[in-house]
């Protein structure tokens, strides 16, 4: 008999306490919506590999969706603090069966990939009037 998510949870959360329970469904979540995101650009056929800098990409969107400017700080919660956080994440899910990886996919590819303030916090900066240096390129 399979195992059910919450059993596999149990097991990665006993190997790996650094990250909350919340993080795993969030990462599936997130892995679906940049599957659904990728087929809407690029004509993904079902079950292509995601490469690690498209599910970065996915999270980053997926989360702002959902969290808003609150974003880095639900995943800072869940102890994600950087994009090799989510790479332990979602090697985690793969150590466990319920992701699949492909033999080119390594930690790495989530190294320095993603930097939360960029990401997180930026896109909701207010716009300095003035156009200094330090206005929000994002918003201008």
């Amino acid at each position: 008999m399979a195992k059910d998510f919450d059993q596999v949870l149990d097991s990665m959360l006993t190997d790996d306490a650094r990250y909350e329970r919340g993080v795993y469904q969030f990462i599936r979540e997130a892995l679906e919506y940049t599957f659904k995101s990728l087929a809407k650009v690029d004509d993904l056929p079902p079950g292509k590999h995601v490469s690690g800098g498209d599910l970065v990409a996915g999270v980053r969107d997926y989360a702002l969706g959902q969290y808003g400017p609150m974003a880095k700080t639900v995943l800072n919660a869940w102890g994600v603090k950087t994009s090799e956080d989510l790479g332990n994440v979602v090697f985690n899910l793969i150590d466990h069966g319920v992701f699949a990886k492909s033999d080119e996919d390594t930690l790495e590819d989530f190294k320095d990939v993603l930097d939360f303030d960029d990401a997180f916090v930026r896109p909701f900066l207010p716009i300095k009037k003035n156009g200094g240096a330090d206005a929000n390129p994002n918003n201008n």
